[in-house]
């Protein structure tokens, strides 16, 4: 697991099509979707940094650290190190803080703004407040301007990203219940290179398997599949994940019994959702009653160490989890 740590996993390839176009496009037209090792022990903060990344304040133009920056390489969340601009799609708008008219595959999500006009954006992975969007405005053929506070940013020279880019991975997440079970099944599959269980889809930070037990904090155990596009793609590892677990269970999976055990799909992109949407509908017209939801990927926390390759450390099989032929 040390391997996919701090390596910015999963700048990936072209699933970013649509978004690039142009010459622009040349470094951003690559998929990245990280997570970093140590994403659930966030980087400190200083009191300042917590002022703006934490309580959504701004600093004032024209002094952040990078509003006139023009160095090649990537600018990454200042809290959890995620991947979020190019220094490709960074422009002079004259505003006084760093603008980019294009995001790393979807690391940065909109989210309306407290004022009921703005659109806020942050950090997916951390929800690190960055600044806000603008649309409309015409600096760039893109027409869209990331206005982003230079203190929610860290950077990393071109030389050093370089180094960090594997274009031919991809990631998805699932949950099927016990996470044990998912990732034997997961781990064995031809072109996953990496695993990791965790939670996802609640409201609890830094969540701890004891509380996701008590299943209070709203999260599913689930796992995240990091895996060669040369090898695999997401639609043979989302059959994989139907038919290594009973998906017409609603909030268990056999013997195991809780909201935390439920059948979801964590999604990180529109390809992923329409692939197991279709795959639902191909379930349900074999006359399944398929529980299975489909929710955009939120922060994934990692599990802790003692869960990882839990059958495989044990020389065991699932309990829960067995191989069933649905399609």
């Amino acid at each position: 697991m040390k391997y996919f740590g701090f390596i910015f996993l999963f700048i990936l390839t072209a699933c970013v099509q649509a978004q690039n176009t142009g010459e622009t496009a040349k470094t951003t037209d690559f998929k990245l979707e990280f997570m970093a090792e140590d994403s659930v022990k966030w980087d400190d903060l200083n009191p300042e940094e917590e002022r703006v990344i934490v309580n959504k304040g701004t600093e004032r133009a024209f002094t952040g650290l990078y509003w006139n920056h023009k160095e090649d390489g990537i600018y990454t969340c200042k809290r959890c190190n995620t991947p979020l601009f190019t220094s490709e799609s960074k422009f002079n708008s004259g505003t006084g803080w760093p603008s980019f008219d294009d995001m790393i595959n979807d690391n940065v999500k909109e989210v309306p703004d407290a004022d009921g006009y703005r659109t806020e954006i942050v950090c997916r992975n951390c929800d690190a407040h960055l600044g806000h969007v603008f649309k409309g405005e015409r600096f760039t053929d893109k027409n869209t301007r990331h206005c982003v506070n230079s203190i929610s940013l860290d950077f990393v020279k071109e030389e050093e990203a370089e180094a960090m880019i594997d274009e031919n991975l991809d990631t998805a997440i699932f949950a099927s219940g016990c996470f044990w079970g998912t990732e034997y099944y997961m781990e064995q599959a031809e072109g996953v290179v990496d695993t990791q269980v965790g939670y996802i889809g609640g409201t609890k930070d830094n969540p701890t398997y004891q509380q996701v037990c008590t299943g209070t904090t709203g999260h599913a155990e689930a796992v995240r599949v990091i895996f060669d596009t040369r090898k695999t793609d997401y639609e043979t590892l989302a059959r994989l994940f139907f038919e290594t677990h009973d998906p017409t269970q609603v909030d268990r999976q056999g013997p195991d019994i809780g909201t935390q055990y439920r059948t979801e799909v964590f999604y990180t992109n529109v390809d992923q959702k329409e692939i197991t949407e279709k795959l639902i509908g191909l379930l349900e017209e074999n006359g399944l009653k398929v529980a299975t939801k489909v929710t955009e990927a939120s922060t994934f926390w990692e599990g802790e160490d003692y869960h990882e390759h839990y059958y495989q450390q044990k020389g065991t099989t699932p309990y829960c989890h067995f191989y069933t032929k649905r399609f």
